[in-house]
């Protein structure tokens, strides 16, 4: 943790940061890039930003984008690596100050009081403050969510598959709902999705992560391997998808036009 600025009452106490990039963004914010920065109130800027989650001298929640996403991306290559990095912010790339967060947060800053919302006159054009998803109700970001950590821990749940699985179509839902997903995603071939809506992440070898997302759906898939899709009709339901004769040819094709962390 650390301190934007080393005092008076607009430090900013830094407790993390994430990537907001056509590659990387937090994807309870949506479907693809530009409907991310959409829900911030930012203009979708190519080269992406950085999302820094802090608290003021005061305890309250604030998110400060700037568009130094080298410093960001530094940074938080550092701290995975178990290091320390002070993340200190020029004050001349800070694009907005937003109020609250939109992801949750479990640490806090010490010495200030709890992490609470900043007062309503303390937010620029009286803006509500961000907030994480409820995660008591099933709905597009936790759908987004769950794709994210199938990625994150995709051995764990493709050894609950037992050997290589098919796919029914049609049928009854949710396998109905599968098929539509896939045939969507082929539909991306045609008329390619919005920046970001397709992502592309190094797996292992050659294989890559592929992720897809559309209306009411979120693919996660490996291209040497199967996918899972996850749909808002079904909640919480985690749906196999086998390789089969297409899905190969699908995948290797989205795959070429997705986007990837540089």
């Amino acid at each position: 943790m650390s301190a934007t600025e080393e005092s008076g009452e607009d430090a900013l106490y830094v407790l993390t940061a994430v990537l907001l990039t056509p590659a990387q963004f937090p994807s309870v914010l949506g479907d693809d890039y530009p409907e991310a920065c959409a829900a911030l109130g930012l203009e979708p800027y190519e080269p992406g930003y950085g999302l820094v989650l802090g608290q003021d001298v005061q305890g309250a929640r604030w998110t400060v984008v700037t568009d130094d996403v080298s410093l960001v991306a530094c940074a938080i290559a550092t701290w995975d690596c178990g290091m320390e990095y002070e993340l200190a912010l020029d004050d001349r790339t800070v694009v907005a100050s937003l109020p609250g967060w939109p992801l949750a947060v479990a640490v806090a800053a010490p010495g200030v009081p709890a992490p609470h919302d900043p007062a309503p006159d303390a937010r620029p054009g009286g803006r509500p403050p961000l907030a994480p998803p409820d995660s008591g109700r099933w709905g597009p970001p936790q759908r987004r969510l769950g794709a994210d950590e199938i990625a994150l821990q995709w051995a764990i749940w493709r050894e609950q598959v037992d050997g290589e699985v098919t796919f029914v179509a049609p049928g009854e839902k949710p396998h109905g709902g599968v098929r539509r997903v896939l045939e969507e995603a082929r539909g991306y071939l045609d008329k390619p999705p919005p920046l970001g809506r397709i992502r592309s992440a190094f797996a292992g070898g050659d294989a890559r992560t592929l992720r897809a997302d559309g209306p009411g759906w979120s693919m996660v898939a490996r291209t040497d391997d199967i996918a899972f899709v996850l749909l808002d009709e079904a909640p919480g339901e985690v749906l196999p998808v086998g390789r089969g004769p297409q899905l190969p040819g699908l995948l290797t094709a989205l795959d070429e036009l997705a986007v990837r962390p540089h």
